[in-house]
């Protein structure tokens, strides 16, 4: 389930990628098998783990095409392992609502990005989130957890604070919306809650079939109860000194 829609993020092959913050490394394996050169980054060792494992996997199958790379590490979103201007690309997905000095992670972003170079930046909706909030102190009051809910304006005004130049947005994943309401109403814990086990079901079907009707019907929600809001930008190539 991808929140980035590459046709409006498009990747050329061989570009250097970082998915900041990968996760279980949805969007890094999509990058993988686009011909993109990637590096997954986390501070989860686990999950760092499995997303390699993953990319061996894909590897043997042949998943993806010749000169695309993968490597998977753990690492500090505020402290970058990496030279200026390292990647064509980064990704951070669902993750900045975690992190405390979020203008810190931008400018660490900013600064492996080259001139030039695209930014995709999703986080958790304010009306949906704001929801799940309501509903549930365990949804957000965990380690680790959400600590605040971005507008859509707020998270553009730190992005072009950063230096960057936003060129578009969107709003995805509305089906998920509901879902999460239920996990809140009935525990964030509580997985066998009828109405929620009857959900994720339809979920799961959905993921996995990608019928026409679902399809239509997100996208037609989308704008309304989108889960994620999804920022894109590009790093600016530096104005020219006259000779």
């Amino acid at each position: 389930m991808l929140t980035v829609d590459f046709s409006r993020f498009p990747l050329a092959h061989g570009d250097r990628v970082l998915d900041l913050g990968c996760g279980a490394g949805r969007h890094a394996f999509e990058c993988y098998r686009r011909g993109a050169r990637v590096v997954a980054l986390d501070r989860n060792s686990e999950e760092i783990r499995e997303v390699a494992k993953w990319f061996a996997a894909m590897d043997e199958a042949g998943e993806a095409p010749q000169g695309a790379t993968a490597t998977a590490m753990e690492g500090d979103a505020l402290n970058l392992p990496f030279p200026d201007d390292s990647f064509d690309v980064v990704i951070i997905s669902e993750v900045m609502e975690h992190i405390h000095d979020d203008k810190g992670v931008l400018a660490e972003m900013v600064r492996v990005l080259k001139p030039g170079g695209r930014i995709a930046v999703t986080v958790p909706r304010y009306g949906p989130e704001r929801v799940c909030w309501a509903l549930s102190d365990a949804y957000h009051e965990v380690e680790g957890g959400h600590i605040r809910i971005y507008k859509a304006d707020e998270l553009l005004a730190r992005i072009e604070e950063a230096g960057l130049v936003p060129y578009g947005t969107h709003h995805a994943h509305a089906l998920h919306s509901p879902y999460w309401w239920l996990k809140c109403a009935f525990g964030v814990d509580n997985d066998q809650a009828l109405p929620v086990k009857a959900y994720h079901k339809l979920l799961v079907w959905d993921i996995m079939k990608k019928p026409l009707a679902t399809r239509l019907a997100e996208k037609a929600l989308n704008p309304v109860l989108g889960k994620s809001f999804v920022a894109y930008a590009t790093k600016p190539h530096p104005p020219r000194t006259k000779a």
